[in-house]
């Protein structure tokens, strides 16, 4: 089956064919650490976690960078309300802090515990911008010997003009841009194409590093051109982000990285669309702002924050509703059901002609879906239909230990890229299971009452009891 991705740059669906065969090279925007990373950003990181999981079951080797921006305007606002010392030091001699680890180390170290939290997978490197000053001083000075930016005041600037496919991936016309309109600013308004900063001459008030450029500090395009190809080469195969970042970010990195180098920049590039909530546009005026932490003290669960966020496919935008949260724990749920149900099929035979005709289709539509531009909600329905099929056979009886594991093979295959199914029921700790025995007890005493107070009690701490034929099991709600 052919891999292939919607590549914003052409405007069209692509095969997927790596730079290297076997091998994919991946960038992908991470965090600005100023703040906690709200679900409108993890469900970027979640799409694009979908789509490393996928590359490695298509059998690529992946190497993937997620960027850690530690410097901005955000971050120096809030460094100076704090009185924290502006000087960074000697970019060729860095300390092994810097003074704007401060603001910014918890927030980092809060976004891996959210990230792990919803099961993304650690990317191999995890570049924070503050490391890497040296890089983007020697990438602007290659800029600057080819003639393609300017200095004023202190600072220097691409010059937009001078690279004739600017507009490229956002669309913009270089003909309707105003030569020489500068913007100082690291994020500035859609539409808004001028000569971008690559370097922040000292300002007062803000934080600085001392350079062969002089004082000052890099502007945010050229912090991800720098790391990416420091880590990855001047040209790999997938750069991530969402569709915010299509201009000026991205554009900006294509001019300054294609200019210096010659080469092309990025083969693939993949954006995802914005999530709203409840129909709004996510912002703390509307009280509908949320990070994970948040909804989690809400009561929810993180791994069907995963699912509510992967359902929708990552080009369309997403709705989040806690109507969708509900309906995605469901979902989750029926799955879980399903696999508590096989686990406990014994019934000796091979697997049915039928049975087995059902699981390889399942298989194969499933991987169809998702190398069709990481398709997820067709492969989530594949998987609704293989999970009807199985409880029909179970509760017809013709379901065989054989065919229980075929099933669950699948599902276990595709968790692989989805990360919703639990790892394993895990083990009780001896008051919970005490706690269940005497309920069986209370029940073969005929105390309902009881029994009854200790099915809500277990309920409560997120173990759910279901008495059946074949006795009373339990599981994690």
């Amino acid at each position: 089956m052919s891999l292939q991705f919607f590549n914003t740059l052409t405007r069209r669906k692509e095969p997927f064919e790596p730079i290297h065969p076997g091998q994919a090279r991946m960038y992908t925007c991470g965090p600005t650490v100023y703040n906690h990373a709200h679900i409108g950003n993890f469900r970027t990181y979640v799409f694009e976690d979908l789509l490393r999981r996928h590359l490695k079951v298509k059998g690529h080797r992946v190497t993937h960078v997620m960027n850690i921006t530690d410097v901005e305007d955000k971050i120096i606002r809030e460094a100076c309300a704090r009185g924290i010392e502006l000087d960074q030091g000697d970019a060729l001699n860095p300390p092994e802090r810097i003074p704007l680890d401060e603001v910014t180390e918890p927030f980092l170290a809060a976004f891996h515990d959210d990230r792990r939290a919803l099961r993304i997978e650690d990317a191999e490197s995890y570049p924070r911008a503050t490391r890497y000053i040296p890089q983007m001083v020697a990438l602007i000075r290659k800029l600057m010997e080819k003639g393609l930016c300017y200095e004023s005041e202190g600072s220097i600037y691409f010059s937009i003009q001078r690279f004739p496919r600017y507009g490229c991936l956002s669309g913009h016309r270089l003909d309707s841009m105003k030569a020489g309109a500068r913007v100082d600013q690291d994020e500035y308004e859609k539409d808004d194409a001028r000569d971008f900063v690559l370097w922040k001459g000292r300002r007062e008030g803000e934080a600085f590093w001392k350079t062969e450029l002089g004082e000052g500090r890099p502007g945010w395009h050229i912090e991800c051109s720098a790391m990416a190809m420091e880590i990855l080469g001047e040209s790999f195969d997938i750069h991530c982000g969402g569709e915010d970042n299509i201009f000026p970010h991205h554009e900006n990195e294509i001019a300054q990285s294609e200019c210096a180098t010659g080469k092309r920049f990025v083969n693939y590039w993949l954006h995802s669309r914005h999530l709203m909530v409840e129909g709004k546009k996510m912002a703390k005026s509307e009280g509908n702002f949320f990070t994970l932490r948040d909804l989690i003290d809400k009561g929810h669960d993180a791994i069907t924050i995963r699912f509510a966020l992967a359902r929708q496919h990552y080009r369309d935008s997403l709705n989040f509703t806690f109507e969708g949260l509900k309906a995605a724990g469901e979902e989750r749920r029926r799955w879980t059901d399903l696999l508590l149900r096989l686990e406990e099929i014994t019934a000796p035979g091979a697997v049915s002609e039928s049975l087995r005709d059902a699981v390889a289709n399942s298989d194969r539509e499933i991987e169809a879906a998702l190398d069709e531009d990481l398709n997820t909600p067709q492969a989530i329905a594949h998987l609704h239909e293989l999970t009807t099929e199985a409880n029909r056979r179970i509760d017809s009886g013709e379901m065989t230990a054989a065919e229980s594991a075929a099933v669950v093979g699948v599902f276990r295959k595709w968790d692989s890229v989805f990360a919703v199914l639990p790892e394993g029921r895990g083990s009780l700790d001896a008051e919970i299971e005490a706690l269940i025995e005497e309920r069986l007890a209370a029940r073969k005493s005929r105390n309902f009452a009881r029994a009854d107070q200790i099915r809500n009690d277990l309920a409560a701490r997120g173990i759910i009891l279901e008495d059946t034929a074949q006795g009373t099991r339990w599981k994690r709600g």
